[in-house]
């Protein structure tokens, strides 16, 4: 098949069909594992949107620069949890493909993203937390922490129907390029299927909800640690983190499940299965 697309990489067809077997071995995880490596990739998108944020709070940098260099730096994140292997909700979402070919039951799925998500949670608040110890948003002069809270307040204002929709988007690209990591034989073919989208979703402003379970607890505890602050940043609370991620998820879902991985289901699994 790779020879008909004139490349090394997996053909588009064998990527389907890897993907299918990967998401049976991902939802079958022993639960302390799935929980454990959970925990790692929110810590890991979490460390990418540390990255995006040095470059952003950099005001001397035009819009698209920093938007689009800081997307790059964002792409860690992903790249740290497929090459050194972690459990990423957003990502799972194309379990939907091995749902849709009969090898995993609706509960099964439904039971790995409910425990991968609680625990990319955690691991994402928790970083927050070390984070938020280190003084690390002291930085620059203080302009790390203003960035901090002020990309909060952005998502803790945003209407429930543009956060979903940003959502879909989101992660229509994550899960493109976590396809297209499936077609590479090297780390460095993961990586550059990585960057442009991740880059892409980032510089244009789209909700990826494990990003937020970072960004908003750490603009909380910023709040809650600073005095004289705008009375704009009372909107910053826990809950208006949840009104965000409630629609951001379910965006997610949508973006990943039905537009990836339905569609690619559609075209390379279904016919193969009447076959």
């Amino acid at each position: 098949m790779a020879e008909l697309f004139g490349s090394d990489a997996f053909a588009p067809k064998e990527i389907a069909e890897r993907i299918e077997s990967v998401g049976v071995a991902k939802a079958r995880l022993p639960l302390l594992s799935m929980g454990l490596l959970g925990v790692l990739a929110g810590g890991f998108i979490g460390l990418g949107a540390l990255y995006y944020v040095i470059v952003i709070s950099d005001h001397t940098l035009g819009f698209a620069v920093a938007r689009v260099l800081g997307g790059v730096c964002f792409s860690l994140g992903l790249l740290l949890v497929v090459v050194a292997g972690a459990e990423l909700f957003t990502g799972n979402n194309l379990l939907v493909m091995a749902w849709a070919d009969g090898k995993l039951s609706t509960w099964d799925v439904l039971r790995n993203w409910m425990v991968v998500c609680a625990a990319n949670f955690a691991g994402a608040a928790a970083l927050a937390v070390l984070v938020f110890l280190s003084g690390h948003a002291e930085m620059h002069g203080g302009a790390i922490a203003r960035t901090y809270l002020d990309i909060a307040l952005t998502k803790s204002t945003l209407p429930m129907q543009a956060a979903f929709f940003r959502g879909v988007l989101c992660n229509v690209l994550v899960c493109t390029a976590v396809w297209m990591t499936f077609a590479g034989r090297t780390v460095t073919d993961k990586f550059i299927a990585i960057v442009f989208p991740i880059s892409a979703f980032v510089a244009a402003g789209f909700e990826h909800s494990i990003a937020n379970m970072y960004v908003i607890p750490l603009a909380i505890m910023l709040k809650s640690s600073s005095s004289g602050l705008p009375a704009a940043y009372d909107a910053i609370s826990i809950a208006a983190m949840m009104r965000n991620l409630l629609p951001v998820i379910a965006g997610n879902i949508v973006g990943g499940s039905v537009l990836v991985a339905l569609v690619y289901h559609v075209i390379y699994r279904r016919p193969a299965a009447k076959a």
